[in-house]
């Protein structure tokens, strides 16, 4: 029988491991974004990860399973900076863009694109450099750009007040991809702040919207 004074010690210490699990999930996962932008894919391996995040590997491959599923946490992290289960649509910086007048939505659009070009752009490139040679990548990379459209139909939505045409939604996609963000910061050498204002001017003026 067991006693109910080590229950109450399992009880204490559970909340504790948890904390400690969730902080080294979050190490991995740190240390996996920095080395896979500065390195790339084929460049980074998991001994790697887990050297620089102070674990084994064995830690790495119990929380993550396999390099694929790694990335593709850091990807899911990077598109809204942290690991709680609330999606994008529903954050205050993707509500912002529904509030206040023409400029008010356009300064909400830039700021929201810059910071999440800011953190996932590296790592998209990351998953366009390792889906041609792996099909779990292939799969993610395709369903991410199919969700960044849909993100885009929605974050236009709001910011013009009407649905945006098709071709209004192409355009945007371009426009505000990471391809676009990686050439102008790092080939034009744009700061963030230079690109979210962009990125507020070129809305109003793609949406038609000078006028409101």
């Amino acid at each position: 029988m067991v006693r109910s004074t080590e229950v109450a010690r399992r009880a204490y210490r559970s909340p504790l491991r948890a904390a400690q699990a969730g902080q080294t999930r979050l190490a991995i996962l740190a240390a996996a974004t920095r080395l896979l932008e500065e390195q790339g894919w084929a460049g980074t391996g998991m001994r790697d990860i887990a050297r620089a995040a102070g674990v084994s590997v064995e830690t790495v491959y119990a929380n993550f399973g396999s390099k694929a599923q790694l990335l593709k946490q850091a990807v899911d992290v990077a598109v809204v900076g942290d690991d709680e289960p609330l999606p994008l649509s529903e954050r205050p910086e993707f509500l912002a863009l529904s509030q206040g007048d023409v400029s008010a939505r356009a300064a909400a659009t830039g700021r929201l694109l810059a910071g999440l070009r800011r953190r996932g752009a590296r790592l998209e490139r990351v998953v366009q450099q390792a889906a041609p040679s792996d099909p779990e990548l292939a799969a993610l990379l395709a369903a991410g750009r199919e969700t960044q459209r849909e993100s885009v139909r929605a974050g236009m939505a709001a910011v013009a007040r009407r649905e945006p045409t098709e071709t209004e939604v192409d355009g945007m996609f371009a426009v505000l991809s990471s391809d676009v963000y990686l050439l102008l910061t790092e080939t034009c050498g744009w700061t963030d702040d230079a690109y979210q204002s962009w990125v507020a001017t070129t809305v109003v003026r793609l949406l038609n919207l000078q006028g409101e």
